[in-house]
C-alpha cells in the first residue's frame, strides 16, 4: 500500500491551496483516513479524520472552517481545500490510512493509522 501525497507549495497568506492523496494498491474501501502536519520544530498534529464517505468528518479546532475534505472515488484520492491560509497553517501535510474505522477517540491518533504518504510541504508566507 502507498500513499502519495501532492499539492503543497508557498502561498500568501489568505490563500488557498489544494492537496491530494492517492491511494495505490487498495482503495480502504470502508476504512478511515487522515490528515496530519508538523511544523518546524514541533510534533506532528492531527488535522482532519473522516470516513471514506466523507461522513462523519472530523477537524481539529484550529482549521475548523477553513478546511474541507472532498474526493475522487474514480482515481482513489481524497483532496484537502486549505483556504484563508495562516502562517501557522506552514507545515509538512501527510494523509495517512487505516482499513479499519477507526472509533471517534483514537481519529486524532497517529497510531490509529498504519499507513502514511511522504508528506508535501506548505509554507504560508506572511
Amino acid at each position: 500500500v502507498q500513499l502519495q501525497a501532492s499539492g503543497g507549495g508557498l502561498v500568501q497568506t489568505g490563500a488557498s491551496l489544494r492537496l491530494s492523496c492517492t491511494a495505490a494498491g487498495r482503495t480502504f474501501g470502508t476504512g478511515t483516513m487522515g490528515w496530519f502536519r508538523q511544523a518546524p520544530g514541533k510534533e506532528r498534529e492531527f488535522v482532519v479524520g473522516f470516513r471514506r464517505s466523507l461522513s462523519p468528518t472530523y477537524y481539529s479546532d484550529s482549521v475548523k472552517g477553513r478546511f474541507t475534505i472532498s474526493r475522487d472515488s474514480a482515481k482513489n484520492t481524497v483532496f484537502l481545500h486549505m483556504n484563508n491560509l495562516k502562517p501557522e497553517d506552514t507545515a509538512v501535510y501527510y494523509c495517512a490510512a487505516s482499513e479499519r474505522q477507526i472509533i471517534l477517540s483514537q481519529i486524532r491518533s497517529e497510531s490509529s493509522y498504519p499507513y502514511w504518504g511522504q508528506g508535501t510541504l506548505v509554507t504560508v508566507s506572511s
